[in-house]
């Protein structure tokens, strides 16, 4: 099985949108009194992910050609950079940015294996651009 990427071409989640809940992996035990307690449900929980990006029309068909067909309109998992560390660069521990030996900075790598959540993609127009709104189930 082949699973699909995320489009290099489609910008970075902006920032101030972006946020992360856990599945809840717990099971309320059932007691007469006293303070709730829980055990573990299961050991393998996803988190969701809500997130919009900013595009222009020409990165908006992309999105939703994506959508659309590539994921059968969200229904196939694909690869998407984790915008929490892919291309921000490794630094010390004042801050300062770690270099390769020619200069450039040492910048970190993760992506996540998604598929879009229950917030399906929502669409407002910012200007001349377009905001998508969306939730992606991050696999563990």
């Amino acid at each position: 099985m082949v699973v699909l990427v995320w489009p290099p071409a489609l910008p970075r989640p902006e920032r101030n949108t972006w946020q992360s809940v856990p599945q809840d992996a717990r099971l309320k035990r059932r007691s007469d009194a006293g303070p709730a307690s829980y055990r573990r449900r299961f050991s393998s929980a996803s988190k969701t992910v809500s997130l919009s990006v900013l595009l222009d029309r020409n990165q908006k068909e992309l999105f939703d050609r994506f959508y659309r067909y590539d994921t059968n309109e969200g229904a196939e998992l694909f690869w998407m950079p984790d915008p929490t560390t892919e291309g921000w660069a490794l630094g010390t521990s004042d801050g300062a940015p770690l270099m390769t030996s020619d200069g450039h900075p040492i910048v970190m790598a993760r992506r996540w294996l998604v598929t879009f959540g229950a917030n399906l993609p929502t669409e407002t127009v910012q200007g001349t651009e377009f905001r998508k709104s969306f939730s992606v189930e991050v696999m563990p």
